[in-house]
């Protein structure tokens, strides 16, 4: 069993940053690839961002590209999301998501929810204007 904890999530105007983190249990997480996904209410659960197992990988939402940057740390388990010129439209609740050991059919997939076995619970970003 795997567990995520998200933590930074908070109240933030419009034009600054955050910087999410997420601590991942996994025993396998330099194999793993990690995502982070977002949630308002009413509506799916979209995809935000997501990194391969090394790194060397990243992908992006076309609404967060240019502000929002993924990271990954193997040797302290976390993954991170650096949030900056941050918009009234990115206030939701932030998920991060493992894909434990995937394999290469993961870069087809990487945007997909159904890609990832395990979430964490959630922090909440609230960016006012």
């Amino acid at each position: 069993q795997v567990q995520l904890v998200e933590s930074g999530g908070g109240l933030v105007q419009a034009g600054g940053s955050l910087r999410l983190s997420c601590a991942a249990s996994s025993r396998t997480f330099s194999s793993d690839a990690m995502g982070w996904f977002r949630q308002t209410p009413g509506k799916d659960r979209e995809f935000v961002a997501a990194i391969s197992w090394s790194g060397g990988s990243t992908y992006y939402a076309d609404s967060v590209k240019g502000r929002f940057t993924i990271s990954r740390d193997n040797a302290k388990n976390t993954v991170y999301l650096q949030m900056n010129s941050l918009k009234p439209e990115d206030t939701a609740v932030y998920y991060c998501a493992a894909a434990i050991r995937p394999g290469n059919r993961w870069f087809i997939g990487y945007f997909r929810r159904d890609e990832y076995g395990y979430w964490g619970q959630g922090t909440q970003v609230t960016v006012s204007s």
